[in-house]
């Protein structure tokens, strides 16, 4: 049975990561691997009363793998961790199966109590490196975290979820392809959008104080008061136009 999951799991990775050119090399220089089978030897010492032989055992696959798993960690089958430096993953974390984190990743408690306060991770969540997820939250199967990501709240399934605090950007549907990082060329600028979306409001604005006054001044004349919203935009147009030339 350990043999048969850790074959399991060698697949797994070489589905996953295009630079693992056969199993020896996985098995021999892939630290994420390594973490992995401290921790299931861990976790088997704390689930029979063994905590403090668990504990060791873990602090010394943190040592040499530059990964922290807590024993007491529910950890599912086929979990990747590329790169696998900075990894932490809290005592009462879930793992499900099929998930790849990224170096750099926690899954982190925010609280002191006793009870649950790590994450759970459905099957098959991607978390680029860096994000940290903090909290006795649920990140729904399928759901991809982008890279520094701060996710402080439950994510559902199969969304893309980036910034900090982090925020959904992308909803897609189950059978989505593998994606590294957690992110795709198509991802949308959220910093892009909220700009834009503030310059329409300008825009709009302008237009209702340029029909007020056209209101208040009667037509007088046959005058019409210059259009302030197409103002603003050829003022936002040239600025852009200086900008370049400097």
């Amino acid at each position: 049975m350990v043999f048969k999951r850790l074959r399991e799991e060698i697949d797994s990775i070489r589905s996953r990561d295009p630079a693992a050119h056969s199993a020896v090399e996985v098995l021999l220089c892939y630290p994420g691997l390594h973490a992995l089978v401290f921790y299931r030897v861990a976790h088997w010492a704390w689930t029979h009363g063994l905590r403090l032989l668990g504990r060791l055992i873990s602090h010394i696959g943190k040592m040499l793998t530059g990964v922290e798993i807590h024993p007491a960690a529910q950890i599912g089958r086929r979990l990747f961790i590329d790169h696998a430096t900075g990894v932490v993953i809290g005592e009462t974390a879930v793992v499900g199966d099929d998930v790849t984190l990224y170096q750099g990743v926690t899954l982190g408690g925010t609280s002191l109590h006793r009870g649950k306060r790590h994450p759970t991770l459905e099957d098959g969540v991607i978390v680029g490196s860096g994000a940290q997820i903090l909290g006795p939250l649920t990140v729904g199967a399928g759901a991809r975290i982008g890279a520094n990501a701060v996710v402080l709240t439950d994510v559902p399934q199969g969304v893309t979820m980036v910034g900090i605090p982090a925020r959904m950007v992308l909803r897609r549907g189950k059978d989505q392809e593998f994606l590294a990082y957690g992110c795709d060329a198509d991802l949308p600028d959220p910093v892009a959008r909220a700009i834009d979306g503030l310059r329409q409001e300008v825009a709009r604005l302008l237009d209702r104080v340029g029909e007020l006054e056209t209101e208040m001044h009667g037509g007088v004349d046959g005058a019409r008061p210059p259009h302030l919203a197409e103002e603003f935009v050829q003022e936002q147009g040239e600025a852009h136009k200086v900008r370049g030339q400097v």
